[in-house]
Formats: structure tokens, sequence, C-alpha cells
């Protein structure tokens, strides 16, 4: 087997110069195959507040030119592991929010039709949507866990049915998503009303808030997760707003009160063993980012995804065929 072509060398290039994918990595037509793929969606045309999650791929690639090829969190040297690669950014159209739904969902589709697992960078929440209609042509309705402030299940903003605030509503209408293993974690602040949780439990979500995460621990809150989700195909999306402003400040709709990005990290790691069959990182909005805060918290996050399912995909490998 041929061994993965990893990022580039820091010793022979400073991290300021060199390849500019996700953690400095080959793009995707530079290798023959790759098992994991990172991807950029940068789209935004589903917001309702602050505009600029499409710049937010680059910015999270830029900062992570500082990630180092050893995770000693998950005692994994991911690139080394299984071939990962960078797919570059998707051309979607930013005028026409149903077009772009269509094309997310189309690209998602043809990029793991060979196997390989995804990691997208948003772009706003809308995406999480078509991604999640991709994954569940593999693998049938999938478990989800949604870090977030917020709960992305309400209706329609203004009479529209796709927005950032309503792709997992959409998806369990559609059937994508198995509603015996839904959690949000992080969600906090004012909602519209008190039939917004209503709604949210009827569709089968349960609910971590940044203060249960606060009062319980990471290690209860891992516990839970972990015995509500079992061995189901599981999909993470993680909203960059999870965090608080004070970790996250580049962001199109902050809370107060959030967690930090050391919880929310450990809480990701937390979930080594489960079937993680794809993940995204949204959100990141550039233009209120100072000194980088938020892309690097997202490139850490992205950064220990993709550790996860490079565990994963190499026990696989392991494992004899039945």
């Amino acid at each position: 087997m041929t061994p993965p072509i990893g990022p580039v060398d820091s010793s022979l290039v400073p991290r300021y110069a060199g390849r500019d994918g996700f953690a400095r990595l080959p793009r995707l037509d530079q290798v023959a195959a790759a098992d994991i793929v990172v991807v950029g969606v940068p789209f935004d045309t589903g917001v309702s507040y602050r505009s600029g999650a499409r710049f937010g791929p680059n910015h999270v690639r830029e900062a992570s030119r500082l990630l180092r090829p050893y995770n000693p969190a998950l005692d994994v040297s991911p690139f080394e592991l299984v071939q990962v690669a960078d797919a570059g950014d998707l051309a979607v159209n930013p005028f026409d929010l149903h077009q772009a739904i269509e094309q997310i969902e189309q690209a998602a589709t043809e990029l793991t039709s060979s196997g390989s697992a995804l990691v997208t960078i948003g772009g706003d929440h809308t995406i999480a949507l078509p991604l999640l209609r991709a994954a569940a042509k593999q693998h049938g309705p999938v478990a989800l866990l949604h870090f977030d402030a917020h709960l992305d299940t309400w209706d329609t903003y203004f009479g529209a049915e796709y927005t950032h605030g309503t792709p997992f509503r959409r998806a369990v209408e559609e059937g994508i998503l198995d509603t015996e293993a839904l959690s949000h974690v992080g969600t906090r602040g004012p909602l519209y009303g008190k039939r917004d949780l209503d709604d949210d439990h009827r569709f089968g979500f349960g609910i971590v808030t940044s203060a249960d995460v606060y009062y319980q621990g990471v290690a209860d809150v891992v516990a839970k997760l972990r015995a509500r989700i079992g061995d189901r195909p599981l999909y993470v999306s993680i909203d960059i707003d999870v965090l608080d402003p004070a970790h996250a400040p580049g962001t199109g709709t902050p809370e107060a009160g959030g967690i930090t990005s050391r919880e929310l990290l450990e809480i990701i790691r937390g979930l080594r063993g489960l079937n993680v069959i794809g993940a995204d990182v949204v959100e990141v909005a550039p233009a209120y980012d100072h000194a980088e805060i938020t892309g690097v918290a997202a490139s850490h996050v992205a950064y220990d995804l993709v550790s996860l399912l490079a565990l994963k995909r190499a026990g696989e490998a392991a494992s004899p065929t039945p």
C-alpha cells in the first residue's frame, strides 16, 4: 500500500509558506484516492443576521497552517494513518439558494461515492441539509450531534423554508435523521417562544445546554451523548457560535454564555470509537474575527474531527474481512 502523502514538512518550508490547503495537506487531485476529504463551501445566502461566512473556508485554512501532524489528545497521527486531502471549495450559486442546496448535495454525493468521509468547512448552516442528504444516501437515516447556540429547527424565516435556522427541521421532515438519536449541545439564549422547545422535543431532539456543560461537566455530558448515540452512523454538525463570543467572536449570530473551546474539543474527543461518518464546521465569519481567534478554534475542531475519522477508518482497515 502506498504511504499517505502528508502535509508540507514545516522543518523544510515555513508555516507561512507552501501549500494553502487545510493543514497544508495535498489537493485531492494530487493523490490517487483519499480516505478523508476536506472541502469548503463558501456560501452564506441563508444567514439571518451578519453575513460573511462565505469567507470562512479560506480563513479556517489559513489558521490551520499551525496544526501539527501528531494529535496527542487522541494519540494519533491522522495524516500518517490515512490519506487526507483538500478538495478546495465548491462553486455554488450565491443568488439561488435552492440551486445551491442541490449543487452541494450533488458534490457531496460525488466526493463520498468511492467511500471517502467528508469534513466540510462552511459557509452558513444551511449547508448541513444537503450534506445530511448525501450522508443518508450511503448510510440511511443518521444520528445527529449538533453543536450550536441555536436549535436550527425553526419552520420558516420570512416565509423561506431553507435558511441557516431551519436545516434540521427539514431533515427530520425528509426522514434522513434517526429520530432516536438526535442531540443539541451548547444551546442558550432567548427564543421566540416556548413552542420552539416543544417543537424541538416533538422532532426527537435531546438538549444539552451550555449551562448543562458547565454544571454537569464534560465527562457526564459525553457519557450521556454516547449512550444516546450508540453504534448508529453519526453525523457531527458544529456551528462555531456554540462557543462563547470570547472564544469565537467571528460569527454571524453570537450569543453570550457559550461553552469554551476547551470544552468543545474535549466533548469531540469523547466521541472516539463511535461510528462517525461525516462532519461539518460552519458559521465562521472572518470580518468579525480578530487575531484569528475564531479561525484557530475552528481549525482545531476540524483537526480533531479528521483525527476521529482517521482512527475509525484505520480501525476498519485493520479489521479482518468477515
